[in-house]
């Protein structure tokens, strides 16, 4: 009886270092599966959109058309979309077109307001407006355009802080954000 206890807990401890080993080589090849494979092939939940663009007509009968390369839908708030290499046309009604071109955007689809950043460019007829930064407000009927703002027409050249614009009745504020400074204007002749 003592030799057949004895070759039972030999298979026993045979079948278990075997298990345990067999277990071990499971682990590794796991690790090494995970390692080779390329994580975008799990991406199937991506808030990223190429080639984007939205296009709508508010109860004026202005058009907004505003496209860009890429758009990144934002995960806190679903209605707004960060844009990326951006170009927009404002028609405003009894009115010429405005282009807008940025690097980046940050726009709302819910209320259409944009905000344009880096490298902005406005062209209004023979009108060039450079800077950093231009908040175009549909709901309060604005664009103020500030950070390094140089206007350019066919007479003059300006720099300024801040240029506000009032899409309703087309009016323009030049000012800096210190009173003591003065808006910079040079005659073209």
């Amino acid at each position: 009886m003592k030799k057949k206890t004895i070759l039972i807990i030999a298979i026993f401890a045979i079948f278990l270092i075997l298990g345990i080993l067999y277990l071990q080589l499971l682990k590794k090849e796991k690790k090494n599966l995970v390692k080779e494979t390329d994580p975008q092939e799990f991406s199937t939940n991506s808030n990223i959109i190429e080639n984007v663009e939205y296009s709508s007509k508010d109860s004026n009968g202005n058009e907004y058309i505003i496209k860009a390369k890429q758009g990144e839908i934002d995960i806190n708030k679903s209605n707004i979309i960060f844009l990326k290499n951006v170009s927009a046309i404002v028609n405003l009604k009894n009115s010429n077109k405005i282009f807008i071109f940025a690097d980046f955007g940050k726009y709302n689809i819910n209320n259409f307001d944009t905000i344009f950043s880096k490298n902005v460019i406005i062209n209004y007829l023979e009108k060039k407006i450079k800077s950093e930064y231009l908040d175009f407000s549909i709901t309060r009927n604005s664009m103020i355009i500030s950070k390094n703002v140089i206007y350019k027409d066919l007479k003059n050249n300006l720099e300024t802080d801040v240029i506000e614009i009032d899409i309703k009745n087309k009016s323009t504020k030049f000012y800096m954000y210190n009173k003591d400074d003065k808006v910079k204007i040079i005659n073209q002749k």
